[in-house]
Protein backbone atom coordinates (compact mmCIF):
# COMPACT_ATOMS: atom_id res chain seq x y z
CA UNK A 1 0.00 0.00 0.00
CA UNK A 2 1.17 3.53 -0.78
CA UNK A 3 1.37 6.11 1.99
CA UNK A 4 -1.22 8.26 0.25
CA UNK A 5 -3.67 5.36 0.13
CA UNK A 6 -3.13 4.68 3.82
CA UNK A 7 -3.72 8.34 4.61
CA UNK A 8 -6.98 8.23 2.68
CA UNK A 9 -8.03 5.20 4.72
CA UNK A 10 -7.18 7.05 7.93
CA UNK A 11 -9.12 10.13 6.82
CA UNK A 12 -12.13 7.91 6.11
CA UNK A 13 -11.93 6.49 9.64
CA UNK A 14 -11.80 10.01 11.08
CA UNK A 15 -14.84 11.06 9.06
CA UNK A 16 -16.81 7.98 10.09
CA UNK A 17 -15.73 7.52 13.69
CA UNK A 18 -13.27 10.15 14.90
CA UNK A 19 -15.81 12.95 14.81
CA UNK A 20 -17.92 11.11 17.39
CA UNK A 21 -15.28 11.53 20.12
CA UNK A 22 -16.72 13.88 22.77
CA UNK A 23 -15.30 17.39 22.44
CA UNK A 24 -13.91 16.65 18.96
CA UNK A 25 -11.67 19.48 17.70
CA UNK A 26 -9.96 17.82 14.74
CA UNK A 27 -7.38 15.22 13.80
CA UNK A 28 -3.87 15.05 12.40
CA UNK A 29 -1.21 12.56 11.33
CA UNK A 30 1.75 11.78 13.55
CA UNK A 31 4.60 9.28 13.71
CA UNK A 32 6.72 7.71 11.02
CA UNK A 33 4.56 8.67 8.02
CA UNK A 34 4.97 12.41 8.62
CA UNK A 35 6.97 13.90 5.79
CA UNK A 36 6.74 10.84 3.53
CA UNK A 37 5.42 11.46 0.01
CA UNK A 38 2.08 9.96 -0.96
CA UNK A 39 3.69 7.64 -3.50
CA UNK A 40 6.11 6.09 -0.95
CA UNK A 41 5.55 2.43 -0.13
CA UNK A 42 4.17 1.85 3.37
CA UNK A 43 5.94 -1.20 4.85
CA UNK A 44 3.74 -4.01 6.14
CA UNK A 45 5.49 -3.51 9.49
CA UNK A 46 4.30 0.11 9.79
CA UNK A 47 1.05 1.68 10.87
CA UNK A 48 -0.46 5.12 10.35
CA UNK A 49 -0.61 7.24 13.50
CA UNK A 50 -3.69 9.42 13.85
CA UNK A 51 -4.19 11.86 16.71
CA UNK A 52 -7.74 12.94 17.53
CA UNK A 53 -7.86 16.28 19.34
CA UNK A 54 -10.53 16.77 21.99
CA UNK A 55 -11.38 19.33 24.60
CA UNK A 56 -13.46 16.87 26.64
CA UNK A 57 -12.29 16.73 30.27
CA UNK A 58 -12.36 12.92 30.18
CA UNK A 59 -12.37 11.56 26.64
CA UNK A 60 -12.99 7.84 26.23
CA UNK A 61 -10.03 5.53 25.93
CA UNK A 62 -8.43 5.77 22.50
CA UNK A 63 -8.76 2.65 20.32
CA UNK A 64 -5.00 2.28 19.87
CA UNK A 65 -3.78 0.03 17.06
CA UNK A 66 -6.31 -1.77 14.87
CA UNK A 67 -6.93 -2.88 11.32
CA UNK A 68 -9.21 -0.71 9.22
CA UNK A 69 -9.86 -1.58 5.61
CA UNK A 70 -6.43 -2.31 4.11
CA UNK A 71 -4.36 -0.38 6.68
CA UNK A 72 -3.31 -0.62 10.31
CA UNK A 73 -4.11 2.58 12.19
CA UNK A 74 -2.98 3.69 15.61
CA UNK A 75 -5.36 6.26 17.04
CA UNK A 76 -4.64 8.28 20.16
CA UNK A 77 -6.34 11.24 21.81
CA UNK A 78 -4.70 14.61 22.47
CA UNK A 79 -6.12 17.28 24.82
CA UNK A 80 -6.64 20.50 22.93
CA UNK A 81 -5.13 22.33 25.91
CA UNK A 82 -1.68 21.02 24.89
CA UNK A 83 -2.01 22.63 21.46
CA UNK A 84 -3.24 26.09 22.36
CA UNK A 85 0.00 27.96 21.62
CA UNK A 86 2.74 27.35 19.07
CA UNK A 87 5.35 27.68 21.84
CA UNK A 88 3.84 24.70 23.65
CA UNK A 89 4.29 22.56 20.57
CA UNK A 90 7.73 23.90 19.63
CA UNK A 91 9.07 23.00 23.08
CA UNK A 92 7.65 19.47 23.09
CA UNK A 93 9.89 16.86 21.53
CA UNK A 94 7.07 14.40 20.92
CA UNK A 95 4.65 16.97 19.46
CA UNK A 96 6.65 19.40 17.35
CA UNK A 97 7.53 17.01 14.51
CA UNK A 98 3.88 16.48 13.68
CA UNK A 99 3.52 20.17 12.82
CA UNK A 100 6.68 20.83 10.83
CA UNK A 101 4.62 20.11 7.71
CA UNK A 102 0.92 19.94 6.93
CA UNK A 103 -0.45 16.87 8.70
CA UNK A 104 -4.00 18.06 9.30
CA UNK A 105 -6.82 15.64 8.50
CA UNK A 106 -9.68 17.75 9.83
CA UNK A 107 -9.68 21.07 11.65
CA UNK A 108 -13.22 22.43 12.01
CA UNK A 109 -12.26 25.25 14.39
CA UNK A 110 -8.87 26.22 12.95
CA UNK A 111 -6.84 25.17 16.00
CA UNK A 112 -4.39 22.99 14.05
CA UNK A 113 -3.95 25.32 11.09
CA UNK A 114 -3.11 28.08 13.53
CA UNK A 115 -0.14 25.98 14.64
CA UNK A 116 0.89 25.35 11.05
CA UNK A 117 1.08 29.09 10.51
CA UNK A 118 4.01 29.32 12.96
CA UNK A 119 5.55 25.97 13.92
CA UNK A 120 7.16 25.04 10.56
CA UNK A 121 8.94 28.39 10.26
CA UNK A 122 10.44 28.12 13.77
CA UNK A 123 10.89 24.35 14.07
CA UNK A 124 14.60 24.35 13.12
CA UNK A 125 15.57 27.44 15.13
CA UNK A 126 18.41 26.49 17.49
CA UNK A 127 16.72 27.70 20.72
CA UNK A 128 13.68 25.51 20.03
CA UNK A 129 15.77 22.52 18.98
CA UNK A 130 17.70 22.80 22.22
CA UNK A 131 14.45 23.15 24.21
CA UNK A 132 13.16 19.92 22.70
CA UNK A 133 16.42 18.14 23.49
CA UNK A 134 16.07 19.37 27.06
CA UNK A 135 12.51 18.06 27.09
CA UNK A 136 13.74 14.60 26.10
CA UNK A 137 16.53 14.73 28.69
CA UNK A 138 14.03 15.76 31.36
CA UNK A 139 11.89 12.75 30.49
CA UNK A 140 14.84 10.44 31.11
CA UNK A 141 15.63 12.01 34.48
CA UNK A 142 12.05 12.28 35.76
CA UNK A 143 11.12 8.72 34.83
CA UNK A 144 14.27 7.15 36.22
CA UNK A 145 13.82 9.11 39.44
CA UNK A 146 10.26 7.76 39.57
CA UNK A 147 11.67 4.24 39.20
CA UNK A 148 13.96 4.83 42.17
CA UNK A 149 10.91 5.77 44.24
CA UNK A 150 8.96 2.68 43.14
CA UNK A 151 8.00 0.01 45.63
CA UNK A 152 10.29 -3.03 45.63
CA UNK A 153 7.15 -5.17 45.74
CA UNK A 154 5.90 -3.95 42.36
CA UNK A 155 5.67 -6.67 39.69
CA UNK A 156 9.04 -7.26 38.05
CA UNK A 157 7.73 -6.70 34.51
CA UNK A 158 6.43 -3.28 35.56
CA UNK A 159 9.79 -2.43 37.12
CA UNK A 160 11.57 -3.42 33.92
CA UNK A 161 9.18 -1.29 31.87
CA UNK A 162 9.82 1.70 34.14
CA UNK A 163 13.57 1.37 33.51
CA UNK A 164 13.44 0.40 29.84
CA UNK A 165 11.51 3.28 28.34
CA UNK A 166 13.49 6.19 29.83
CA UNK A 167 16.69 4.31 28.99
CA UNK A 168 15.44 4.14 25.39
CA UNK A 169 14.84 7.90 25.38
CA UNK A 170 18.63 8.30 25.30
CA UNK A 171 18.25 7.64 21.56
CA UNK A 172 15.73 10.44 21.21
CA UNK A 173 18.04 13.21 22.37
CA UNK A 174 20.37 12.95 19.31
CA UNK A 175 17.41 12.30 17.01
CA UNK A 176 15.73 15.51 18.14
CA UNK A 177 19.01 17.40 17.76
CA UNK A 178 19.17 16.15 14.17
CA UNK A 179 15.56 17.25 13.48
CA UNK A 180 14.58 13.60 13.03
CA UNK A 181 11.41 11.86 14.15
CA UNK A 182 11.89 10.39 17.67
CA UNK A 183 10.42 7.10 16.54
CA UNK A 184 9.34 4.38 18.95
CA UNK A 185 10.08 0.88 17.62
CA UNK A 186 13.02 1.83 15.39
CA UNK A 187 14.70 4.31 17.72
CA UNK A 188 18.03 2.46 17.92
CA UNK A 189 18.27 1.97 14.18
CA UNK A 190 17.51 5.63 13.50
CA UNK A 191 19.92 7.01 16.08
CA UNK A 192 22.68 4.79 14.69
CA UNK A 193 22.07 6.39 11.29
CA UNK A 194 22.02 9.92 12.70
CA UNK A 195 25.24 9.45 14.65
CA UNK A 196 26.96 8.03 11.57
CA UNK A 197 25.73 10.94 9.44
CA UNK A 198 27.31 13.42 11.87
CA UNK A 199 30.60 11.58 12.42
CA UNK A 200 29.68 10.58 15.96
CA UNK A 201 29.34 6.81 15.67
CA UNK A 202 31.50 6.20 18.73
CA UNK A 203 28.49 6.99 20.94
CA UNK A 204 26.31 4.23 19.53
CA UNK A 205 27.97 1.24 21.26
CA UNK A 206 27.56 3.11 24.54
CA UNK A 207 23.82 3.39 23.96
CA UNK A 208 23.66 -0.35 23.33
CA UNK A 209 25.73 -0.92 26.48
CA UNK A 210 23.26 1.07 28.56
CA UNK A 211 20.47 -1.11 27.19
CA UNK A 212 22.54 -4.22 27.76
CA UNK A 213 22.56 -5.80 24.29
CA UNK A 214 25.88 -4.65 22.86
CA UNK A 215 27.21 -8.21 22.68
CA UNK A 216 23.99 -9.98 21.72
CA UNK A 217 24.25 -12.28 18.72
CA UNK A 218 21.61 -12.61 16.04
CA UNK A 219 20.94 -16.17 17.24
CA UNK A 220 20.24 -14.90 20.75
CA UNK A 221 17.83 -12.24 19.50
CA UNK A 222 16.02 -14.85 17.39
CA UNK A 223 15.70 -17.08 20.43
CA UNK A 224 14.07 -14.32 22.47
CA UNK A 225 11.82 -13.28 19.60
CA UNK A 226 10.48 -16.83 19.29
CA UNK A 227 9.66 -16.76 23.00
CA UNK A 228 8.06 -13.34 22.62
CA UNK A 229 5.90 -14.59 19.75
CA UNK A 230 4.46 -17.30 21.98
CA UNK A 231 3.88 -14.81 24.77
CA UNK A 232 2.37 -12.26 22.38
CA UNK A 233 -0.14 -14.74 20.97
CA UNK A 234 -1.17 -15.81 24.46
CA UNK A 235 -1.64 -12.21 25.63
CA UNK A 236 -3.57 -11.23 22.50
CA UNK A 237 -5.96 -14.13 23.01
CA UNK A 238 -6.82 -13.45 26.66
CA UNK A 239 -6.58 -9.64 26.78
CA UNK A 240 -9.65 -8.08 28.40
CA UNK A 241 -8.43 -5.42 30.84
CA UNK A 242 -7.88 -2.13 28.98
CA UNK A 243 -4.38 -0.66 29.04
CA UNK A 244 -3.17 2.30 27.01
CA UNK A 245 -1.05 -0.10 24.93
CA UNK A 246 -3.71 -2.81 24.50
CA UNK A 247 -4.00 -2.03 20.79
CA UNK A 248 -0.33 -3.05 20.38
CA UNK A 249 -1.18 -6.59 21.52
CA UNK A 250 -3.71 -7.71 18.92
CA UNK A 251 -3.66 -9.88 15.83
CA UNK A 252 -3.65 -6.72 13.71
CA UNK A 253 -0.54 -5.47 15.51
CA UNK A 254 1.40 -8.74 15.31
CA UNK A 255 3.09 -7.91 11.96
CA UNK A 256 4.55 -4.81 13.58
CA UNK A 257 5.52 -6.19 16.99
CA UNK A 258 6.77 -9.62 15.90
CA UNK A 259 7.33 -9.61 12.14
CA UNK A 260 8.91 -6.16 12.28
CA UNK A 261 11.50 -7.43 14.75
CA UNK A 262 12.15 -10.48 12.59
CA UNK A 263 12.72 -8.20 9.60
CA UNK A 264 15.39 -6.27 11.52
CA UNK A 265 17.13 -9.50 12.51
CA UNK A 266 17.04 -10.86 8.97
CA UNK A 267 18.79 -7.80 7.57
CA UNK A 268 21.52 -7.80 10.21
CA UNK A 269 20.09 -5.20 12.57
CA UNK A 270 19.42 -7.68 15.36
CA UNK A 271 20.59 -5.49 18.23
CA UNK A 272 18.29 -2.77 16.99
CA UNK A 273 15.34 -5.15 17.52
CA UNK A 274 16.07 -5.76 21.21
CA UNK A 275 14.41 -2.66 22.66
CA UNK A 276 11.00 -3.40 21.18
CA UNK A 277 11.22 -7.13 21.91
CA UNK A 278 11.76 -6.45 25.60
CA UNK A 279 9.20 -3.62 25.65
CA UNK A 280 6.58 -5.90 24.13
CA UNK A 281 7.48 -8.64 26.61
CA UNK A 282 6.77 -6.26 29.52
CA UNK A 283 3.44 -5.23 28.04
CA UNK A 284 2.39 -8.81 27.37
CA UNK A 285 3.08 -9.75 30.98
CA UNK A 286 1.14 -6.75 32.24
CA UNK A 287 -1.86 -8.11 30.34
CA UNK A 288 -1.24 -11.72 31.38
CA UNK A 289 -0.85 -10.80 35.06
CA UNK A 290 -4.23 -9.08 34.94
CA UNK A 291 -6.19 -11.47 32.75
CA UNK A 292 -4.48 -14.88 32.88
CA UNK A 293 -2.26 -15.20 35.98
CA UNK A 294 -1.46 -18.87 35.36
CA UNK A 295 -0.24 -18.09 31.84
CA UNK A 296 1.74 -15.19 33.24
CA UNK A 297 3.53 -17.52 35.64
CA UNK A 298 4.17 -20.22 33.06
CA UNK A 299 5.55 -17.79 30.46
CA UNK A 300 7.46 -15.59 32.91
CA UNK A 301 10.74 -17.61 32.76
CA UNK A 302 11.20 -16.73 29.06
CA UNK A 303 10.77 -13.04 29.86
CA UNK A 304 13.20 -13.23 32.76
CA UNK A 305 15.72 -15.03 30.56
CA UNK A 306 15.62 -12.17 28.04
CA UNK A 307 16.02 -9.56 30.78
CA UNK A 308 18.83 -11.58 32.37
CA UNK A 309 20.67 -11.40 29.06
CA UNK A 310 20.49 -7.62 29.47
CA UNK A 311 22.30 -8.10 32.79
CA UNK A 312 19.23 -7.56 34.96
CA UNK A 313 17.86 -10.04 37.47
CA UNK A 314 16.45 -7.90 40.26
CA UNK A 315 15.10 -4.49 41.22
CA UNK A 316 18.53 -3.68 42.66
CA UNK A 317 20.03 -4.31 39.22
CA UNK A 318 17.51 -1.92 37.69
CA UNK A 319 18.43 0.79 40.17
CA UNK A 320 22.12 0.37 39.35
CA UNK A 321 21.38 0.55 35.63
CA UNK A 322 19.25 3.65 36.12
CA UNK A 323 22.19 5.33 37.86
CA UNK A 324 24.44 4.43 34.93
CA UNK A 325 22.04 6.15 32.55
CA UNK A 326 21.89 9.25 34.74
CA UNK A 327 25.69 9.41 34.92
CA UNK A 328 25.83 9.11 31.14
CA UNK A 329 23.63 12.15 30.51
CA UNK A 330 26.44 14.77 30.37
CA UNK A 331 28.11 12.74 27.63
CA UNK A 332 24.80 12.35 25.82
CA UNK A 333 24.16 16.09 26.06
CA UNK A 334 27.60 16.87 24.64
CA UNK A 335 26.82 14.66 21.66
CA UNK A 336 23.48 16.39 21.16
CA UNK A 337 25.27 19.75 21.14
CA UNK A 338 27.71 18.37 18.55
CA UNK A 339 24.81 17.20 16.37
CA UNK A 340 23.14 20.61 16.58
CA UNK A 341 26.44 22.32 15.73
CA UNK A 342 27.11 20.05 12.72
CA UNK A 343 23.56 19.97 11.42
CA UNK A 344 23.34 22.62 8.71
CA UNK A 345 19.54 22.44 8.80
CA UNK A 346 19.50 23.95 12.30
CA UNK A 347 18.97 27.70 11.99
CA UNK A 348 21.21 29.95 14.10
Amino acid sequence: MRVGQARAVAADWVARYGRSVPGYRGAYFSGSTVGLPDDAELPATSDVDVVVVTDAPRPPAAPGKFGYREAVLEVSHMPASQLERPEQVLASYHLAGSFRTCTVIEDPGGLLRGLLAEVPARFADLPWVRRRCEDARHRIVSRLEALKAQEVSAPFHEQVMAWLFPTGVTTHVPLVAALRNPTVRLRYLRVREVLADHGLSELYPELLELLGCREWSAARVRHHLRALARTFDAAAEVSRTPFFFSGDLTAAARPIAVDGSQELIDRGDHREAVFWIVATFTRCHTVLAADAPELHRSLDPAFREAVADLGIGSFADLLQRAERVLRFLPRLWGTAEDVMARNTAVAR
